[in-house]
């Protein structure tokens, strides 16, 4: 659930990169994903045409001020979505380090504590950093999206035991990752560790077959949950027979 908007699908999905309008309305729905995000600033989401595409999908429109690099910029940003999608939903970008796309912490604060006094639900793109986390819960956010790793790298889970780390601090916090899943292994990982959904882009849009892997996250993303909530085995430092030795025959 996301700001009272109770969702079934554990699933966000991007709308770039996209070969054709018709395989990005194909992966949407083949991923079953329940919201899609969208960038004003590198989509050119301002065209009719490609407001109406979102649209008719029937999906919940998490516009992002994804390209923005100060405070002004984003709240900008964030004002035009409302206003073009009719939506107080924002995915908060502010982005301090050109080659690593890193947010910048200080102007994502102070950007979301502005956009939250303004009604804005926001939910701010983020590293896994705990006192981040503590200053964007403080500003008034109720969904927190650390990165696995930099946008578009696909190396998946980088710091997992950080990750654990501020699921286990935050128990009453959405918690999305967003940014560096390559591949539905990865996403169902963060699942697997507790997450309450994962946000991806790259590796769908950018697969020899974007359909068929959209899919394949779509099922990665609810198998993880399911595994989270059925109770993961502990990991042991030594083996443990799993057939029982009471009742077998003695040979002599």
């Amino acid at each position: 659930m996301f700001y009272g908007i109770p969702l079934t699908s554990r699933l966000l999905l991007g709308t770039a990169q996209y070969p054709s309008p018709a395989i990005l309305g194909e992966a949407i729905t083949a991923s079953g994903a329940e919201v899609i995000t969208v960038s004003l600033r590198r989509e050119g989401a301002g065209g009719g045409a490609f407001r109406e595409l979102l649209r008719d999908t029937g999906r919940r429109i998490l516009p992002n001020t994804a390209g923005c690099h100060s405070v002004r910029e984003a709240v900008t940003t964030a004002h035009m979505a409302r206003e073009l999608f009719a939506t107080n939903w924002i995915k908060l970008e502010v982005i301090g380090h050109a080659d690593t796309l890193q947010p910048d912490p200080f102007a994502l604060v102070e950007a979301a504590r502005i956009l939250c006094s303004e009604g804005f639900a926001v939910f701010p793109y983020m590293t896994e950093d705990l006192i981040l986390a503590e200053r964007l819960v403080e500003a008034g956010c109720r969904v927190l999206m650390p990165w696995g790793a930099p946008i578009g790298s696909g190396q998946g889970l980088r710091n997992p035991e950080g990750l654990r780390s501020l699921r286990a601090h935050f128990p009453g916090i959405a918690l999305v990752i967003d940014a560096g899943i390559g591949a539905p292994s990865q996403a169902a990982a963060a699942m697997e560790m507790g997450f309450d959904a994962v946000l991806l882009n790259t590796a769908v849009a950018k697969a020899r077959d974007p359909v068929g892997m959209a899919r394949a996250f779509g099922q990665a993303v609810a198998a993880g949950r399911l595994a989270h909530e059925a109770g993961l085995m502990l990991r042991r430092d030594m083996a443990v027979a799993s057939t029982p030795v009471f009742g077998m025959a003695e040979l002599a």
